[in-house]
This record gives C-alpha cells, structure tokens and sequence, in this order.
C-alpha cells in the first residue's frame, strides 16, 4: 500500500489504565475520486513505533461498487517489510521480483523491500466487500540495504476457550509463522466470543499493540473500541482481553524495541535526509525518466510488463526530514 501523506498531521494518544496508550484513528483517503478511507493508528506524533512496527493502517467493511476497492498502481518502497492481512475480500499483489500473488482472508503477504522494491495492489473483480490491515516493519540499518523478497503464508488456526487464533508473524500460544523478519516480533489475529475472557501468554521484553477490526474490548481496565489501537509498553508476561458484549475480532502485534531512530517519508524509510532524497530520485529517475537511477538504472527492480500507470512521489517538504524518536 502506498501512503499519500508526504506531510501528515498527526493526532495525540490518549493516557489509559496503568500506563497504557490509546491510539486514536484518522481517516485517510487512498486514491482518487473514489477513495478507499483508510483509518491509520501509527504513526502518530507521540509514538512512531510499537517494536518495529512502524504503521498501521485498518479499512472496511468497504463496498467495492462505491469506492471502486483497493486500486493503487506501481509505487516504491525502501527500508522496510509491508504485511497485508485481510478479514474479508481479496487483493492481488504484482512486484518488480516477479511475484503475483493473491491475498485471501486467513492469508498473509509479506513483502521486503530492502533497498528497493516497487508494487501494485488491486482489489480482485469478484470482491464485493473489502476489510482489512496494511502493516509496515522498519528493517533495522543491518538489514535495510538488503535485497528484496517476498513471501506468502496460511497460518492453522489455533482453538482455545473462547478464542480462535491465527499467528501470521513470530510465535504466540505454541504457533509459529515461517516467514522471516530481521527483528523479533508478533502478528497474529484474535477471535473472542461474546463475552468471553482470554489471557495471551506474551514475551515480555516485546512492546504490543491491539488493534480492534469487530466489536470492543477491554484490557487491563482500558476499553477499546473499532480501528483503535491500545498500546502496552513491555513488562507484562499475559495480556487479558474481554470481548464487550458481542463477539470481537483484534490484531496482536508487537516486538522488541527497535532501538533506532528512523525517517518514514511517503513510501520510504532511511536514516538521513540526504538518503531519502536519493531514494526519491532514484524512483523518479525510473519511472518517469527523471535523471540517472543509478544502482544498475533499475534500483525498483523489474517493473511487470502490463503496469501502465505508477505513482510519482511527492514533492520533498521545504524543511529538512527529520528523524522520528
């Protein structure tokens, strides 16, 4: 997925029980006339990172027939690992490494950039509602230059009292996802019953994050309602989640802390502003034949050979990027 944000505003977080942090969403448009309203959790102003976790992006029940679906032509990435995970709908996903993949609920894609890659995502004809999260992981410096992949899996969802769970990245409750990250972390989807009370064995030195996709939910004291995402700083060994009087539906995420500092400019994640001006002009250069691309003159990778349309890149802000805490 690619952001159209080049300078976002960003909301606050709101203080909850013990400490934790109640992310609030705002609503972001993909696309054109018909844009797909994403609602987007991180980054926010007074958090950039939940691990390596770096943005958070919930959409739908979305009726294709009026917003026209996922419709984004070929962009670029660098510097970090995208997941898409979907509740309902389909996605096909194309890339300059060759891969074409479908992307079905219960299904996850993940892409790394490393030092380039570029994409296209669209909604599939047959689907008709489309939900789902877009999720990026920033690749810590010893891995960001490194080379591109992409890699599909369909995790065997796990029964407990209460609660079905399907773990898409790292390890939780006795499951283990084979896709690979350059940092320690966890992605899996959560179903509660109505009612019901599920206590999640968690590491922790991670940082988590619960996003709410159905229903509302309450942990430790803190209510949490759709498209919200509570943060829990690390410490906790459980995390008890209450599904509020109907069913729910979350997302687990968390990690260890990244310990670095990043720059998240449109598409891009580097270090310096210098490097994100160079990773712009390198796309530019070609895509549209803006000047030398260097890195070999095709540092996106191969762009498949029915793109016709990709994405320019925003015009750089006046000031220098700065590097997120």
């Amino acid at each position: 997925m690619s952001t159209t944000e080049a300078d976002p505003e960003f909301t606050t977080c709101e203080s909850g029980p013990e400490g934790l942090q109640i992310l609030e969403p705002r609503l972001v448009p993909l696309g054109g006339l018909r844009a797909l309203n994403v609602r987007r959790t991180l980054p926010q102003r007074a958090r950039s990172l939940i691990g390596a976790w770096c943005f958070v992006d919930h959409y739908g029940p979305d009726d294709v027939t009026e917003s026209g679906g996922m419709s984004v032509n070929g962009h670029p990435h660098t510097g970090l690992q995208t997941v898409s995970w979907l509740f309902d709908g389909e996605i096909e996903h194309k890339d300059t490494v060759g891969s074409v993949r479908t992307v079905r609920p219960g299904e996850v894609n993940l892409m790394t950039a490393g030092r380039g890659i570029a994409h296209s995502e669209f909604s599939t004809p047959d689907t008709t509602v489309l939900r789902g999260a877009q999720l990026w992981i920033a690749l810590p410096d010893h891995e960001r230059h490194g080379e591109a992949r992409f890699e599909h899996y369909t995790p065997e969802p796990i029964s407990l009292a209460g609660a079905r769970v399907s773990v898409f990245i790292g390890s939780l409750m006795g499951s283990t996802s084979p896709v690979r990250t350059a940092t320690r972390l966890v992605g899996a989807e959560i179903r509660i019953e109505a009612g019901a009370t599920v206590t999640i064995e968690v590491d922790p030195t991670f940082e988590h994050g619960i996003l709410v996709d159905d229903g509302r939910v309450t942990v430790a004291g803190a209510g949490v309602g759709q498209s919200e995402l509570l943060f829990v700083q690390a410490g906790p060994a459980t995390l008890t989640v209450t599904a509020e009087q109907g069913p729910a539906r979350i997302l687990l995420l968390g990690g260890e802390p990244l310990n670095e500092r990043i720059i998240m400019w449109w598409n891009f994640i580097g270090r310096t502003h210098e490097e994100i001006v160079e990773y712009r002009n390198r796309w530019q250069a070609q895509a549209f034949g803006e000047g030398d691309p260097g890195a070999g003159d095709l540092p996106y990778g191969t762009f498949p050979a029915d793109w016709e349309q990709l994405i320019p890149a925003p015009p750089l802000p006046g000031g220098r990027l700065k590097l997120r805490p």
